[in-house]
């Protein structure tokens, strides 16, 4: 590659840390009601996770910091920025809502803190990490990393001692798979809390993907009754599956979830809600049910003895699909996309029953 092409990449990269040539600029004024504007704010400060970090990485300090007008421009300020402690990158950071005096009723509904996560940066100084941070997740064992006991605990202490204050939860990839662990435990000690995941990983075959509808639609309902199947096995041999209760504690908890068909890493929770829909619409809601709580690897790994919770299977959700043209998987899968004011959006609520 020559040295004109890397220039210019590094510049195209720059560029979309500035935030008045990639930030949401049209937002002069926040509705905190208005979806498209929670959203655009969500994904602002996760974006400045993303660029707080980029600083660091290219010692751009103080008045050369690219970072601060991601959050300056919504009257947010960083509280704490959380660091991983094997190589010391920010992956994320607490916000706090800090307006100026305007009538009370301007920031109505506003979230008083916002707990936002990046996700994986392809730099030396971080890839290391946040690939093996990937394959713990992939391995369902994002739970046990030291970075996601870093992020729990932080959420842990500024949702008990803010009890009263809204808070929310926000990430994006890698992020929102923190995002969505945390926000989990948080309602398993009765707490929920607004969440905004953005393009979340879905760990499974990519059906989606199956331009066959029939073919798609098969294979998806034969998935089901082998993993209904396989659950009702484990349940005979008194190995109840944590799984089945966690998914009654979880049910009330509707997360935001923010995806592009055209992202195969987050594309497969568009057929997994609508496959449900269609099991109770064909007379086998009972069986989905089953499925849909649990995945054929964490079964088996129970059948090892080993327990295992699939992290990214949800009973219930606001997903929100992006069907706007998507030019190609980066532009698809990145966190920009969310708040341009252009997009055609298609949204549905799944509760789970």
């Amino acid at each position: 590659m020559s040295s004109q092409n890397v220039t210019s990449e590094n510049t195209m990269a720059s560029e979309k840390d500035v935030f008045d040539i990639s930030g949401p600029t049209h937002l002069t004024s926040i509705n905190w009601t208005c979806e498209h504007h929670r959203r655009s704010v969500a994904a602002s400060l996760v974006q400045a996770v993303y660029v707080l970090e980029r600083d660091r990485q290219l010692n751009r300090h103080s008045l050369e910091a690219f970072a601060p007008p991601w959050w300056e421009f919504f009257y947010f300020e960083p509280i704490r920025l959380l660091v991983d402690d094997a190589d010391l990158s920010i992956f994320g950071a607490i916000f706090e809502f800090k307006p100026p005096s305007v009538p009370y009723t301007s920031a109505l509904n506003a979230p008083r803190f916002v707990i936002a996560f990046r996700g994986t940066i392809t730099k030396k100084e971080s890839i290391s990490r946040d690939l093996s941070l990937d394959l713990h997740l992939i391995k369902n064992g994002l739970h046990q990393t030291s970075r996601f006991q870093i992020a729990m605990q932080a959420v842990r202490n500024v949702a008990s001692t803010f009890s009263n204050s809204i808070i929310w939860l926000a990430g994006h990839s890698l992020g929102s798979a923190m995002a969505n662990l945390t926000g989990k435990n948080m309602v398993k000690m009765g707490i929920i809390l607004d969440t905004f995941l953005f393009n979340p990983p879905f760990l499974s075959a990519p059906i989606e993907r199956i331009q066959d509808k029939t073919v798609k639609q098969g294979i998806r309902i034969a998935s089901s009754f082998i993993t209904a199947g396989l659950t009702v096995a484990l349940q005979g041999r008194r190995e109840k599956p944590a799984s089945e209760d966690s998914f009654t504690i979880l049910s009330s908890w509707v997360p935001c979830l923010f995806v592009n068909p055209s992202d195969h890493i987050c594309s497969e929770y568009i057929g997994y809600f609508k496959h449900r829909k269609k099991m109770e619409e064909i007379g086998a809601g009972s069986i989905e049910r089953l499925a849909t709580q649990n995945s054929i690897g964490d079964l088996f790994l129970r059948a090892m003895g080993k327990e295992s919770e699939p992290l990214h299977l949800l009973p219930s959700a606001n997903l929100t699909i992006n069907l706007s043209h998507s030019p190609d998987f980066k532009w698809a899968h990145g966190i920009h996309q969310w708040w341009r004011p252009d997009l055609h959006l298609q949204s549905k609520k799944y509760h789970f029953r």
